[in-house]
Protein backbone atom coordinates (compact mmCIF):
# COMPACT_ATOMS: atom_id res chain seq x y z
CA UNK A 1 0.00 0.00 0.00
CA UNK A 2 1.42 3.26 -0.79
CA UNK A 3 1.90 5.68 1.69
CA UNK A 4 -0.92 8.43 -0.33
CA UNK A 5 -3.46 5.69 -0.08
CA UNK A 6 -2.43 4.95 3.10
CA UNK A 7 -3.05 8.97 3.97
CA UNK A 8 -5.91 9.22 2.19
CA UNK A 9 -8.11 5.96 4.01
CA UNK A 10 -6.54 7.86 7.45
CA UNK A 11 -3.83 5.01 8.09
CA UNK A 12 -0.61 6.54 9.49
CA UNK A 13 2.26 5.63 7.83
CA UNK A 14 4.96 4.52 10.71
CA UNK A 15 8.62 3.09 9.60
CA UNK A 16 10.01 2.64 13.63
CA UNK A 17 10.63 6.34 13.91
CA UNK A 18 8.90 9.00 16.40
CA UNK A 19 5.83 10.81 15.20
CA UNK A 20 7.34 14.06 16.69
CA UNK A 21 10.28 14.06 14.90
CA UNK A 22 12.19 14.07 18.30
CA UNK A 23 15.48 12.08 17.85
CA UNK A 24 16.80 9.72 20.66
CA UNK A 25 20.77 9.48 21.93
CA UNK A 26 22.95 7.41 20.96
CA UNK A 27 25.63 6.01 23.08
CA UNK A 28 27.86 7.90 20.60
CA UNK A 29 26.14 11.09 21.00
CA UNK A 30 26.20 10.96 24.73
CA UNK A 31 30.15 10.13 24.40
CA UNK A 32 30.35 12.92 22.30
CA UNK A 33 28.28 15.47 24.26
CA UNK A 34 30.33 14.50 27.46
CA UNK A 35 33.85 15.02 25.74
CA UNK A 36 32.75 17.96 24.74
CA UNK A 37 31.53 19.10 27.74
CA UNK A 38 34.69 18.32 29.81
CA UNK A 39 37.11 19.89 26.94
CA UNK A 40 34.14 23.40 27.51
CA UNK A 41 34.82 23.21 31.10
CA UNK A 42 38.60 22.22 31.67
CA UNK A 43 39.83 24.75 28.84
CA UNK A 44 37.88 28.04 31.03
CA UNK A 45 39.08 26.25 34.37
CA UNK A 46 42.70 26.10 32.65
CA UNK A 47 42.43 30.01 31.83
CA UNK A 48 41.53 31.31 34.95
CA UNK A 49 44.26 28.97 37.34
CA UNK A 50 47.17 29.98 35.60
CA UNK A 51 45.89 33.64 33.92
CA UNK A 52 47.01 33.06 31.05
CA UNK A 53 44.80 35.81 29.18
CA UNK A 54 46.19 38.18 32.18
CA UNK A 55 42.86 40.37 31.68
CA UNK A 56 40.43 39.92 34.09
CA UNK A 57 38.01 41.35 31.91
CA UNK A 58 38.86 39.29 29.13
CA UNK A 59 38.99 36.02 30.55
CA UNK A 60 35.13 36.71 31.97
CA UNK A 61 33.83 37.06 28.33
CA UNK A 62 35.91 33.99 26.88
CA UNK A 63 34.44 32.41 29.74
CA UNK A 64 31.18 33.38 29.13
CA UNK A 65 31.65 32.33 25.24
CA UNK A 66 32.54 28.91 26.56
CA UNK A 67 29.27 28.65 28.49
CA UNK A 68 27.02 30.19 26.20
CA UNK A 69 28.64 26.75 23.72
CA UNK A 70 28.25 24.30 26.69
CA UNK A 71 24.45 25.10 26.82
CA UNK A 72 24.10 24.78 23.30
CA UNK A 73 26.08 21.44 23.36
CA UNK A 74 24.18 20.19 26.62
CA UNK A 75 20.63 21.22 24.40
CA UNK A 76 21.82 19.46 21.30
CA UNK A 77 23.60 15.90 23.03
CA UNK A 78 21.74 15.50 26.00
CA UNK A 79 18.57 17.23 25.73
CA UNK A 80 18.05 16.60 21.66
CA UNK A 81 16.28 19.81 21.00
CA UNK A 82 16.14 20.66 17.51
CA UNK A 83 13.56 22.03 15.78
CA UNK A 84 11.41 19.61 14.39
CA UNK A 85 11.37 17.92 18.34
CA UNK A 86 7.27 17.74 19.62
CA UNK A 87 6.03 19.41 15.99
CA UNK A 88 8.25 23.12 17.34
CA UNK A 89 7.41 23.38 20.95
CA UNK A 90 10.75 22.93 22.27
CA UNK A 91 12.32 25.45 20.26
CA UNK A 92 8.96 27.81 21.60
CA UNK A 93 10.11 26.64 25.22
CA UNK A 94 13.76 27.14 24.56
CA UNK A 95 12.69 31.24 23.75
CA UNK A 96 10.44 31.68 26.49
CA UNK A 97 13.13 30.14 29.04
CA UNK A 98 15.71 33.12 27.43
CA UNK A 99 13.46 36.06 27.62
CA UNK A 100 12.76 34.72 31.35
CA UNK A 101 16.44 34.20 32.17
CA UNK A 102 17.09 37.92 30.21
CA UNK A 103 14.56 39.78 32.45
CA UNK A 104 15.52 38.17 35.78
CA UNK A 105 19.48 38.72 35.18
CA UNK A 106 18.87 42.11 33.46
CA UNK A 107 16.59 42.90 36.92
CA UNK A 108 19.14 41.53 39.07
CA UNK A 109 21.78 43.23 37.55
CA UNK A 110 20.34 46.64 38.05
CA UNK A 111 19.09 45.77 41.59
CA UNK A 112 22.48 45.20 42.41
CA UNK A 113 24.10 48.11 40.70
CA UNK A 114 21.75 50.39 42.24
CA UNK A 115 21.93 48.89 46.07
CA UNK A 116 25.42 48.98 45.54
CA UNK A 117 25.01 52.73 44.48
CA UNK A 118 22.26 54.09 47.29
CA UNK A 119 23.11 51.70 49.90
CA UNK A 120 26.79 52.58 50.52
CA UNK A 121 27.85 55.83 49.42
CA UNK A 122 30.46 56.35 51.97
CA UNK A 123 32.46 53.22 50.28
CA UNK A 124 32.91 55.35 47.01
CA UNK A 125 34.74 58.22 48.56
CA UNK A 126 37.61 56.44 49.45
Amino acid sequence: MSQNHAEAHGHDHHDGHDSHGASHGSPRGYVTGFLLSVVLTGIPFWLVMNDVLGNSTLTAIVIMLFAATQIVVHMVYFLHMNGRSEGGWTMMALIFTIIIVAIALAGSLWVMFHLNANMMPDLHKM
